[in-house]
């Protein structure tokens, strides 16, 4: 019997799913790793924390038949490309250093856009790399010697594991430097952001051969978002998940068509690609839920998510109250790196409970943006929900009532680690059973005009405060 090891490197810890031909599923190993902030922008990962990590992975799991490896997406670092040496830390897809640059580059936003399908923001990997290159002297000196190498974290783990770097379409698609129609690196977006092509490493389809780890195959790289799209078992268009993570991210599958609608706030990208076959979706990203939850611990507020999974009150947005978690920003579909963190609607006499109960709905209510985005062509009937966030009963109900959507909640926490095993049994031929679900929830009327309003109020509120707060030049 076939078993297959998916490695998930995410945002804030490393785990290993063992699966079985017959679909039984183990975690085998799960480790968290240091998150490093350096000034309010800043966010970094240890390149060689996550190596040891990864490689305490494969030691537990013992023999497996084959591997798939799924990242962190926009997270990306420079290393040397003869030893592997990291040059870097890893800059992580929350980090905003590269605000500055971003802005510099306005008056070609358009022509981006119209080449890979983002917009520009520090959020993707392009102006990190270029940061590197313009910042640090080891990466410089790494350029000029011919021994460079850029890129997301999924090449750096290849090389350092298999020995040979490589990133698969749908990483790339993540980094504003492939074309979105070629699959391939763009050499006008390159010359924009001022990274340099050769420095890339090759682009591969998301299923095939990414090298072997101790003689194991390495049959499928795939990013976190569109593994958990492929676990959730979305093969359809109009398919759609969330995963509420460090941040929600909501993908839809758009099947062949490559949508590049910039007026809704979506983001084409590529799925995954399978024997030729190139599969795109659209992506709308709420770049604080985990994390938001995280800060509210952090400061008080909140003692366990547990606290979240139930309310006696009536919803708090319908009582006037809102929270904006734009802890880092606002993604999908507003694209305001300026924004911040709001609660709204606070009275003397409201309480702490009060407080965590928006903070949840806050989450939901951006998700709800995104859904709503979507449905724009066709309406959503159901969401498959997953992630950590996702456990509180209040943020799925609520979620399904605000968006008049199902909610499905699979049988499968792993639903990430799930789907990059399912990919790399593709390659030898199986497939893998699709998981069960767990609970259906079905949505209660609600007033959803209002709720909405109310929280696009809170949100135009939001927007460019950290623009307006900043000191004069």
């Amino acid at each position: 019997m076939s078993i297959f090891l998916a490695l998930d490197q995410g945002t804030t810890s490393t785990r290993a799913l063992k699966i079985n031909s017959q679909g039984e599923a183990e975690i085998v190993y799960s480790a968290r790793h240091g998150q490093h902030f350096s000034g309010s922008d800043r966010v970094e990962h240890d390149p060689e924390e996550l190596i040891t990590n990864l490689r305490a992975a494969l030691t537990a799991a013992g023999p497996v038949t084959a591997i798939g490896l799924s990242n962190q997406g926009e997270s990306c670092l420079a290393w040397d490309r003869l030893d592997g040496t990291p040059l870097s830390p890893v800059i992580v897809w929350q980090d905003r250093r590269t605000a500055a640059e971003v802005d510099q580059l306005a008056h070609v936003e358009d022509e981006v856009r119209s080449l890979c399908g983002l917009p520009l923001s520090p959020y993707f990997s392009a102006t990190k790399l270029a940061w590197l290159l313009n910042h640090s002297d080891r990466v410089k000196a790494a350029m000029e010697a011919g021994r460079l190498m850029l890129g997301t974290t999924d090449a750096f783990f290849l090389q350092r594991l298999t020995g040979r770097a490589a990133t698969d379409i749908t990483t790339a698609s993540r980094t504003a430097l492939m074309n979105i129609r070629t699959g391939q690196w763009d050499e006008r977006l390159c010359a924009l952001f001022g990274v340099p092509l050769d420095c890339l490493p090759p682009i591969l389809p998301t299923v095939g051969d990414f090298g072997r780890i101790d003689g194991v195959p390495v049959t499928a790289s795939v990013v976190d978002q569109q593994a958990a799209l492929y676990g959730h078992g979305c093969r359809v268009e109009g398919d759609a998940k969330i995963t509420f993570g460090t941040g929600a991210f909501a993908l839809s599958l758009s099947g062949s068509h490559l949508r590049l609608d910039a007026e809704t706030g979506l983001l084409p990208t590529v799925a995954w690609s399978i024997r030729g076959e190139t599969t795109y979706a659209l992506d709308g990203g709420v770049h604080a839920a985990g994390a938001a939850i995280d800060w509210a611990q952090r400061i008080g507020l909140l003692n366990d998510p547990a606290e979240l999974n139930a309310f006696d009150e009536k919803a708090a947005i319908d009582r006037g109250l809102a929270f904006v978690p734009a802890l880092a920003g606002l993604g999908s579909p507003h694209w305001d790196e300026t924004a911040a963190g709001l609660f709204i609607g606070m009275t003397g006499a409201t309480t702490r409970r009060d407080m965590q109960q928006a903070l949840v709905e806050g989450i939901a209510l951006r998700a709800a943006e995104i859904v709503r985005a979507m449905a724009i062509d066709a309406p959503l009937g159901q969401i498959s929900v997953d992630g950590g966030v996702s456990r509180s009963r209040y943020l799925c109900q609520f979620l399904a009532d605000t968006t008049g959507c199902t909610v499905v909640i699979p049988s499968v926490d792993e639903l990430t680690a799930f789907g990059t095993a399912q990919l790399a049994a593709l390659a030898l031929e199986e497939t893998l059973p699709r998981p069960l679900p767990l609970e259906t929830i079905e949505p209660q009327p609600c007033d959803r005009a209002l709720r909405h309003a109310r929280f696009i109020e809170a949100v135009n509120r939001a927007k460019g405060w950290q623009a307006a707060a900043a000191p004069p030049a």
